[in-house]
């Protein structure tokens, strides 16, 4: 034992003594492989988004009543794209492909999950574009990997890269961007990715400057909060106070997400006929309410800048929680994460009406982070998501109402892909 200890301590002195050079891991071929599927991952979802808008600058446009037949036929249209070209699946699809199925995302899909999805955004669907974009980004980091044939984990690890790469796209965080991609397949079982880290990170930072330079988006918060000044520890309990508040309107979203689902699913018609009628409602609910229209990230803004009566706070909170139910379970493509920061912001300005002397940023915040924790069980990504995308810098709060949230999920995710145990690595 002693004579091996000398060897090791001889071995290590030896190569303390080498001449310095470049890590080898930097300039391997992986690293370029990194950097150029979060190139593509950057430039569809620059194109993406640049249609998008332009899509949206367009039928923005209609209003009043005109927006009931609208979006009723943009139901039918994105039905029947769906009929045609096939199912793209949802997020528990994407989920489940990579924790079970090797971590391969078929690009078959993407033809029309882009079509369809275009055409449900739009037109004033509640749902944003994170699902297509994590579908098309993680399917291109299939191929990339297929194209110089690896398997296993390096298959599993760059197919997560090209979803962090979409998710930074979209959130304008390198950093949040990869942990998300990476908590949102279990949170149980984060670790078992951790091959994936490095590769999520590097390719997310690839992403986001070249969406940048397509898209010309600037650096820096995507909402513009109130300021928080740090006050005392009072704060702390304060964020899980109101954490405990916005988590029963997580569980009451999961709860109206799952009674839809059941009743979109006894509808015996063609999935182009559910989503006419998805169509229909959201259209009757946009009527109503315009502000619920869209998926949250201009609406936002609007939020911030309105003096909103109490009822019609509770109004448009209750209105969207519908919407995004509705739009979920009727067949219309997109994600749920950004609607969900509406839902928050919207439930801060509510607390801020019955506490005027408490800080109403510190109210929205912890209320976004403790709703996305709970319903998509990813405490750590939100944080970092938030931030960045707020510039709400002082991060305790954030972890204190996060956590919160995470903890008092219930027990069954909205997301079922994540619910199941982990299974061996494919070969």
């Amino acid at each position: 034992m002693e004579y091996s200890n000398k060897r090791k301590i001889v071995a290590l002195k030896q190569k303390a003594n080498h001449t310095l050079s470049f890590n080898p891991f930097v300039f391997s071929r992986m690293f370029w492989l990194w950097i150029l599927l979060g190139a593509l991952g950057g430039v569809t979802a620059g194109a993406y988004w640049l249609v998008l808008e332009e899509m949206i600058h367009l039928l923005s446009k209609v209003e009043g009543l005109w927006i009931i037949p609208l979006m009723t036929l943009a139901g039918l249209l994105a039905g029947i794209v769906i009929k045609k070209l096939g199912d793209p699946g949802e997020i528990d699809l994407i989920v489940d492909n990579i924790r079970f199925k090797g971590g391969q995302l078929n690009a078959k899909n993407n033809p029309s999950m882009i079509m369809s999805s275009l055409l449900c955004i739009s037109s004033g669907g509640s749902l944003g574009p994170e699902a297509p974009l994590v579908q098309v980004s993680g399917s291109i980091g299939t191929w990339v990997a297929r194209k110089f044939k690896m398997k296993g984990e390096d298959m599993r690890s760059l197919t997560i890269a090209g979803m962090a790469a979409a998710f930074t796209a979209l959130f304008g965080s390198p950093l949040g961007g990869s942990l998300f991609a990476i908590e949102i397949l279990h949170h149980k079982h984060v670790s078992q990715y951790y091959q994936a880290m490095i590769p999520a990170i590097v390719a997310s930072c690839a992403s986001f400057v070249v969406f940048l330079l397509i898209t010309g988006t600037p650096i820096g918060p995507t909402w513009n909060f109130p300021p928080y000044v740090e006050t005392n520890l009072s704060d702390l309990m304060y964020a899980v106070a109101y954490a405990m508040i916005a988590t029963a309107v997580g569980w009451l979203f999961i709860y109206m997400v799952k009674q839809f689902k059941s009743v979109f699913k006894s509808f015996p018609v063609p999935i182009y006929i559910k989503l006419a009628i998805g169509g229909l409602i959201l259209g009757i609910i946009g009527y109503q309410l315009p502000i619920t229209r869209y998926f949250g990230h201009d609406e936002i803004s609007e939020l911030l800048v309105s003096d909103l009566s109490l009822t019609m706070l509770f109004a448009i909170i209750l209105g969207k929680l519908l919407a995004i139910s509705i739009t979920m379970t009727s067949g219309w493509r997109g994600g749920f994460i950004i609607p969900l920061f509406f839902v928050g912001t919207t439930l801060g300005l509510i607390l801020h009406r019955f506490f005027p002397d408490q800080n109403i940023a510190l109210m929205m915040v912890c209320c976004i982070a403790a709703i996305n924790a709970c319903v998509t069980r990813t405490p750590i990504s939100v944080i970092v998501l938030l931030a960045t995308m707020t510039g709400f810098h002082y991060f305790v709060p954030i972890m204190f109402a996060s956590l919160t949230g995470f903890f008092l999920a219930p027990k069954t995710p909205l997301i079922n892909a994540q619910f199941g145990e982990a299974k061996p690595t494919a070969a």
